[in-house]
């Protein structure tokens, strides 16, 4: 059987994904057979879980089509904050509740969504095939920097993360999933994910470090795991951190997490 060619044209971060001289520009590529266009976009590299639209000869089309041979394909990113009704839809509608797990690699990521009260599970050994279950069971975003988890096929919400310092990840999570309205900072327990209550004063204090009472008037416990918060001083540095980093302003009164 002979080759088909169809010309390819990727656009803005989905060129990560590609070898450099592929980048920014249509490039050719030949195939067998009529795969449909996922598996021609994944055997190029991108994960489907990362575009959002794709149109052949300018028209749109879902990952099942078919590839004849001929064809313009031109394939965009995931665009979050615009609506795209009217063009095929290819992934399920945004988790109507942001929440995530994460990978191996994104330790100090899930630290940092967990300080802006994002509900994020995360654990050193988790196994490929634990992260798709535990996406589908509970509704989560997989966040990774490993695009084969991405290729699954059973995966339905995930984002590769483009940056490697943590707080650009931050950043970079904020803005792809607009989640600039739903921060709700030192809500959540930094260590193990679960909700914060408050405590009072005289209950926190027996069980508080030395020297607490004298500078803390407001404590917090994890329900989960009962790890004790409490304003410090170094509360006005991480605010600053959290203004510069992640566009984050918080109350005074905003408790350490």
């Amino acid at each position: 059987m002979s080759l088909r060619r169809c010309e390819f044209r990727f656009y803005e971060e989905l060129n990560d994904f590609l070898p450099p001289i592929r980048r920014k520009q249509a490039f050719q590529h030949d195939f067998d057979g009529t795969p449909s266009v996922k598996d021609r976009i994944e055997s190029l590299g991108v994960p489907h879980t990362e575009v959002d639209l794709i149109l052949v000869d300018e028209v749109s089309v879902n990952f099942s089509h078919r590839l004849r041979g001929g064809e313009r394909v031109a394939v965009y990113p995931v665009f979050e904050r615009f609506d795209l009704t009217g063009v095929t839809a290819l992934r399920p509608r945004p988790l109507r509740r942001p929440s995530f797990v994460l990978d191996v690699h994104l330790g100090r990521l899930a630290g940092y969504l967990r300080l802006l009260g994002f509900d994020t599970r995360y654990s050193n050994n988790f196994a490929d095939t634990e992260l798709v279950d535990i996406s589908l069971t509970e509704h989560r975003t997989v966040l990774t920097r490993d695009t084969g988890i991405l290729k699954r096929s059973a995966l339905t919400h995930g984002a590769f993360i483009h940056e490697t310092n943590p707080r650009r990840q931050l950043r970079e999570v904020l803005d792809r999933f607009d989640l600039q309205s739903q921060i709700a900072p030192f809500t959540r327990c930094a260590r193990c994910n679960g909700l914060l209550d408050p405590v009072p004063r005289g209950e926190a204090l027996a069980v508080a470090p030395p020297g607490v009472a004298r500078h803390s008037h407001s404590f917090n416990r994890c329900r989960d795991c009962d790890q004790l918060y409490w304003s410090g001083s170094h509360l006005p540095r991480l605010r600053r951190w959290l203004a510069a980093e992640a566009g984050v302003q918080l109350m005074p009164d905003a408790q350490e997490a």
